[in-house]
């Protein structure tokens, strides 16, 4: 999975602006009184910016060296292996309908599985990336 580092800066509201860096355009607030939901303000961040990424076909940011444990937050894992989906398709030069081709789908059906809020069944995952010459690995750690 992929574990992405978050910036935490005071505002002069009484909130505070959450961002990461290795992301450019992710970004959340959270108020002062609730720091305890962060975490879940920055994964809806993060998701935010990483649909935005999707939407233009651009790379998404592959996440650097942790230096803050505290201040992650980890990328679930069906949308970790949807991040390197759409790299991989990017990478190659995989257009949205050519996948669909490669898959004998509709390309509304590629839309579906490159959208971080959709719940893809791991096996079409796992086909679409045996059509790039990839394979899908899963572990436990």
């Amino acid at each position: 999975m992929l574990i992405y580092e978050f910036e935490m800066e005071k505002d002069d509201n009484g909130t505070f602006l959450l961002t990461f860096p290795d992301v450019p355009g992710a970004l959340s607030i959270v108020d002062a009184d609730k720091l305890e939901s962060a975490q879940q303000n920055a994964l809806e961040g993060l998701l935010t910016a990483l649909d935005g990424y999707i939407e233009i076909r651009k790379p998404i940011p592959l996440p650097s060296a942790i230096k803050n444990p505290q201040q992650t937050v980890t990328l679930p894992a069906l949308e970790t292996a949807k991040v390197f989906l759409l790299n991989e398709m990017i990478a190659q030069g995989v257009k949205k309908s050519e996948m669909a081709r490669r898959l004998n789908v509709h390309t509304p059906q590629i839309d579906r599985l490159l959208d971080l809020r959709h719940n893809t069944k791991l096996d079409f995952l796992e086909k679409a990336a045996s059509k790039l010459g990839k394979h899908l690995n899963i572990s436990f750690s």
